[in-house]
């Protein structure tokens, strides 16, 4: 069998197989907590009680993500995920928004065991981030995160606001599949634009005082990457390619599908109207997902990084962007 017949073949056996690693891990949890609630039920010990309970709550979360796994079918679900979150429309409070989003998302990635790495960042003139890179290393990253693909929207009452009155920000999140390097994506060197600056921070020992940061433009689409978060121009300049690889897969496989385009387009409007979720600080908390009408009053244990709720739901219906 050729070997492109057997890639999608041994990637379908991967998935079974961790379905099925996953499936065998709940049952022994159920025996297990079985068991416990039997011993409980004769001695009525409070310890045994309060282990019975941690046992349910972990066996709804497994269960909860095996259902998750058996949702992803896309090519790249299973890999790593490039992120990128930009502000929107509201200066220094949409700054504020967006690094609020990097730490739900870094929450989220911790609960899960990712690992994270900030490949860009560029501080907000006054507060928050004007934009941010990172990529989440993992199983199954980039097969969760893509559901997060949009326009999210905050209303709150404004901490920059002296007068305290209410305040509605918007932030984009764009998130790439970090494409092995056994996929061939041409890039010309004849194609590639370098620059290279100094890296921009907070001051101190963090500024580099030599031309580290490098950023790169693909001269046939207009693509323009950058980073700037290591100190040594080599490693800025790699990891400015892979996030430059996975855009260009991205281009290509919009290139070829009409309607994802028109989706991908409308990302571009941070602004009302183009929002996926919104998160409802002031007058009464809620966050609601309006691709699936998921929504929940405990805002702040989203933002703390409880959002597999939204993923589930949005997987479930296919309402991402499917890139």
């Amino acid at each position: 069998m050729p070997q492109e017949e057997q890639t999608p073949i041994l990637k379908k056996i991967a998935q079974l197989t961790d379905v099925l690693r996953e499936r065998s891990a709940l049952l022994s949890l159920k025996e297990n907590l079985d068991t416990a609630w039997e011993l409980y039920g004769e001695s009525e010990d409070e310890e045994l009680f309060v282990e019975v309970q941690q046992s349910c709550q972990e066996l709804d979360r497994r269960l909860n993500h095996l259902e998750i796994l058996n949702l992803f079918t896309g090519k790249h679900d299973k890999g790593d995920a490039i992120v990128t979150i930009h502000p929107g429309a509201g200066g220094t409070e949409s700054a504020d928004w967006t690094a609020m989003l990097y730490e739900m998302y870094m929450r989220w990635a911790n609960r899960n065991n990712y690992k994270i790495q900030v490949m860009d960042l560029q501080p907000g003139d006054e507060a928050g981030i004007k934009s941010i890179t990172l990529e989440i290393s993992g199983e199954y990253a980039y097969g969760h995160l893509k559901a997060e693909i949009g326009v999210h929207r905050l209303v709150r009452i404004s901490p920059f606001d002296a007068n305290k009155r209410r305040h509605t920000s918007f932030a984009s999140v764009f998130v790439y599949a970090d494409i092995e390097d056994n996929i061939e994506i041409e890039i010309k060197p004849d194609d590639l634009k370098t620059d290279t600056f100094r890296a921009s921070g907070a001051g101190g020992q963090h500024v580099n005082t030599t031309d580290s940061a490098v950023r790169i433009t693909h001269l046939p689409t207009g693509i323009v990457v950058q980073c700037q978060n290591e100190r040594s121009q080599h490693k800025n300049r790699s990891s400015a390619m892979k996030i430059l690889k996975a855009r260009l897969y991205e281009h290509e496989q919009k290139a070829l599908n009409a309607e994802k385009e028109k989706l991908n387009s409308m990302k571009q409007d941070i602004a009302w109207g183009n929002q996926i979720r919104s998160y409802v600080l002031h007058p009464y908390q809620m966050v609601k997902d309006h691709r699936t009408n998921c929504e929940t009053g405990n805002s702040s244990a989203v933002l703390n990084g409880e959002i597999d709720i939204f993923i589930k739901e949005a997987l479930s219906q296919k309402v991402y962007a499917q890139i």
